[in-house]
């Protein structure tokens, strides 16, 4: 049993991912088009390109992931060797040059494939961190809900600080909206590093796992894997429902709801700001991963998958009928509650069963692939983060929208209809029909609990026939039991 603050610290290495990609995915968009200055056209271009390119690396770097050998073990180093590079690139994404628009186009591209490649040589290595830290496909399901509730509490600093952090540098420094979106990812960035940091010290590897076949072999395993393919798949769908939802989050507070509107609480106003939506939603994340556990273990993971995301199609088909009025903001917000616990119980689930895919990998083909197969769950991300991103902003443009380039981000504008209309559906039906493309997807998983037990046991014994013969892995095994 692993101790709680190896649990802990692992967590601290997704509470820095999370407040990094939660400001990218609902953030980033706006910032291009309102802060920065890009056509929203331009804008789409952008996220779908660099988010392709940083998924299609992913799967490098689980393969240079997976031949790495240190005296820390495969995966773990990498925490150390990345961190200042991810928050220094960060810090730079979100920075605004005084040049023309193409000299601005050509910052935004390259700032943005470098923070993306630095994100995946630090993540991929991260998330294959889980196939080493135990055997137990039970305990990895326990690690996995610590890294998802750790992530989510950092999104939840991350978005409710963002606006207080923007507004705090426009007001007491006299910083313009550019400047204080820089400042305020200079104060993320700081704790990622120090979060990533702890995440190294506190953590060890458990488990020596040996690639050893060609990376040929290796891609050949992986394209043969159908439970890879259809986790793939449904990862995909539901990494495309958060994005779609998510980015179009600050698009819809701003030309839906408005900047002034407010929830009446004991007869307080209280001012009703995406940042709110988004935060309160973080806390909802977090109260789902701590159910994840208990419910997996009594449905089976596959079931749970499909009964979350029929739930989901049934609340965000009822979003579409929240009134804009003060009552219709408490219903909104108490939608955003249920929604967000439903995905925080899919989270960690997902990472447990890439776990549960990388063992039946490594039983069928008699070699370890752990970085590769992780990659693929960050590549499917990545691929929902790009096309989800790109789309809104596509969808935005055809119908109209009027962005506020070169402008205040909080200025009012009169939206067309067609751009309304789309922002409601970008938070409705859009997001419950690619739900329903999970189910569907998810019906054919064929790694049910019990097949999943019988691949572990006889993991455990051919992995300790390994290590009988392995001087390396006793090695290995004093490293571990040392930094225990």
């Amino acid at each position: 049993m692993a101790p709680l603050r190896e649990k802990i610290g692992y967590g601290f290495g997704d509470m820095a991912s999370s407040m990094f990609w939660k400001v990218f995915s609902y953030y980033l968009p706006f910032f291009y088009s309102n802060v920065f200055g890009l056509r929203l056209v331009d804008a789409a271009f952008l996220v779908l390109a660099t988010r392709i390119w940083d998924a299609l690396s992913d799967p490098m770097m689980g393969i240079i992931a997976d031949r790495t050998h240190t005296r820390w073990g495969k995966y773990r180093p990498y925490l150390l060797w990345v961190a200042a590079p991810f928050s220094i690139c960060g810090i730079l994404l979100f920075s605004t040059p005084d040049w023309d628009y193409a000299g601005k186009m050509v910052w935004a591209y390259v700032t943005y494939i470098l923070m993306m490649t630095v994100y995946t040589g630090i993540n991929v290595p991260y998330g294959a961190m889980l196939g080493v830290l135990s055997e137990s496909p039970r305990e990895k399901t326990v690690f996995s809900s610590y890294r998802m509730f750790f992530a989510y509490g950092g999104s939840f600093i991350a978005l409710a600080a963002w606006q207080p952090l923007c507004d705090w540098f426009q007001s007491s420094f006299g910083a313009s909206p550019q400047s204080s979106w820089q400042w305020a990812m200079t104060v993320i960035a700081s704790a990622c590093f120090v979060l990533f940091i702890c995440c190294f010290l506190l953590t060890s590897e458990k488990i020596k796992t040996v690639s050893s076949v060609s990376v040929g072999k290796d891609f050949k395993s992986l394209l043969s894997n159908r439970p890879w393919w259809i986790l793939i798949g449904a990862a995909l769908c539901f990494n495309l429902f958060n994005t779609v939802r998510g980015a179009a989050v600050a698009y819809f507070f701003a030309d839906v709801i408005g900047f002034d509107a407010t929830l009446s609480l004991f007869g307080l106003s209280l001012l009703f700001y995406s940042g709110l939506f988004l935060s309160i939603g973080e806390i909802a994340n977090m109260i789902g991963v701590a159910l994840c556990v208990p419910v997996s273990r009594a449905l089976g993971k596959k079931t749970t998958f499909i009964t979350v995301n029929i739930a989901l199609i049934v609340l965000s088909c009822v979003f579409f009928l929240s009134p804009v009025t003060s009552g219709g903001f408490w219903l909104m917000l108490v939608l955003q509650v249920l929604i967000s616990m439903l995905t925080g119980v899919m989270s960690p689930l997902i990472w447990s069963m890439y776990a549960d895919v990388s063992d039946y990998s490594e039983l069928k083909n008699n070699t370890a692939s752990t970085g590769l197969i992780f990659s693929s769950s960050s590549m499917a991300q990545k691929f929902g983060g790009a096309i989800g991103g790109a789309a809104v902003l596509w969808l935005l443009d055809a119908c109209g929208y009027i962005a506020r380039a070169n402008e205040n981000a909080s200025m009012a504008i009169d939206q067309p209809t067609g751009a309304i209309s789309c922002l409601w559906m970008l938070m409705t039906f859009i997001p419950a029909a690619v739900s329903l493309l999970a189910v569907i997807v998810m019906w054919f998983y064929p790694l049910t609990t019990q097949k999943v037990d019988d691949i572990v046991s006889q993991l455990k014994v051919r992995r300790g026939a390994v290590a009988t013969d392995s001087p390396e892995q006793d090695e290995m095994t004093d490293f571990a039991d040392t930094n225990s």
